[in-house]
């Protein structure tokens, strides 16, 4: 049985099922692990970590006052808190995704060609030239006003090997999106997309062994990986025309509300509004990308587990914001509706988060496809009953979704 207990419950000789937070805020790489060494058990306690799911029919169990919840009960109120959120409008109309497609793929390769680029000029040494970066910045936040899931969906899909230059240009595209969301506007949106292509630029300073290293840190490694914030701001502060905000990204997109995270562990008030669209804006797209160790989490999957485990990590205004901005179900998200179909979230309307445009292409009644359909939810009978694991059915994603 699964439960979700505290990490200060936690004790050698339980089965750690998951861990609750982001694979980038702790050194183990397999997601389930019998806890069977003092070392181990000492990390996990030690790395900012707060709860974890154990099973309790592989390892030892807990007594019942120390249980948090169990599946059901997390499950639910996680989809209640986003159903909540889901029930406002998104706002004004977009063009049309096809329209914007396009272009946005001819932006999203030449914006991989000047992040690695601008990243191998960090790494020998060499000054970012921000002046340079800014018109780049400029093209991505003209892509998003039009219709930002069409930029968006191309920036999440990523290789393994260029996972660190095209997640810096996915984080401003989504910096971009989340400050339109949250009311900000000329300068302010210009530069958090700039600190967003620049936020992990510190990787550059870090050895690729040990960034791409496919099994599981050690203490050393992982102390070493953390460092990345400030070797970039150090990097970053005697660039000409760099921006505070800029900076303050680099340096705390890793702090946490509670102020467990690095490098410097602060919280509260001390977080400005842009480190805290940092820190979510980063979390996503890692989650959500391929990397040397881990597979990345679907996109709908993603957005469940950072509710599930939000607080103390992230801002409650910025989380919710950036639901709002990327929708429960994200675009290229692969859905069953109520009817059993099968079918991919191709945009969201301006109706509400929970009725996107949607292409039904698979029965699971007959287990067969059928000529696809695109079916617009908020003027619909039909209705989203889960997200499904593409792994699950056997579909490639990118040959689906035609990005």
């Amino acid at each position: 049985m699964l439960k979700k207990i505290r990490v200060s419950d936690v004790r050698s000789g339980m089965f750690i099922h998951e861990i609750c937070g982001s694979w980038m805020d702790h050194p183990f790489w397999k997601k389930a692990f019998l806890l069977s060494e003092g070392e181990d058990l000492k990390t996990l306690k030690s790395c900012g970590v707060q709860e974890v799911w154990i099973d309790t029919d592989k390892g030892l169990d807990i007594g019942a006052e120390a249980v948090l919840s169990t599946p059901a009960e997390a499950t639910q109120k996680v989809e209640d808190e986003l159903r909540a959120i889901a029930k406002a409008p998104l706002g004004e109309p977009r063009v049309p995704i096809h329209e914007e497609l396009e272009r946005a793929r001819k932006l999203h390769a030449k914006s991989k060609a000047a992040v690695t680029s601008m990243f191998l000029e960090a790494r020998m040494g060499n000054a970012i030239k921000v002046s340079e970066a800014a018109p780049l910045v400029d093209e991505i936040n003209q892509s998003i006003t039009r219709n930002p899931e069409a930029f968006l969906n191309l920036a999440r899909l990523k290789t393994k090997d260029d996972y660190t230059y095209l997640h810096s240009v996915a984080v401003c595209a989504l910096m971009i999106a989340l400050g339109k969301q949250l009311g900000l506007s000329g300068a302010d949106l210009k530069d958090v997309g700039l600190a967003g292509l620049l936020h992990d630029v510190g990787k550059m300073m870090i050895d690729d062994q040990v960034l791409n290293k496919p099994g599981k840190l050690t203490d050393d490694e992982f102390e070493l990986i953390k460092e990345h914030p400030r070797r970039g701001w150090e990097l970053l502060k005697d660039s000409p025309d760099i921006t505070e905000v800029a900076l303050d990204v680099c340096l705390h997109h890793h702090e946490r509300v509670d102020g467990t995270g690095y490098p410097e562990r602060i919280s509260g008030d001390k977080l400005t509004l842009f480190a805290r669209m940092g820190a979510v804006c980063d979390v996503y797209d890692a989650l959500t990308s391929n990397r040397c160790y881990k597979n990345g989490w679907e996109p709908a999957e993603t957005i469940r587990k950072m509710a599930e485990w939000r607080n103390g990590h992230f801002d409650e205004r910025v989380f919710q914001a950036f639901v709002k901005t990327i929708g429960i179900y994200p675009s290229g998200t692969l859905v069953r509706l109520k009817s059993g179909r099968l079918a991919i979230v191709i945009e969201q309307t301006e109706k509400s988060l929970l009725t996107p445009i949607v292409k039904a292409f698979f029965s699971t009644k007959s287990n067969e496809p059928f000529l696809p359909e695109l079916i617009n939810l908020s003027k619909s009978q039909e209705s989203i009953v889960s997200a499904e694991d593409p792994v699950k059915w056997g579909f490639d994603m990118k040959q689906l979704t035609g990005m």
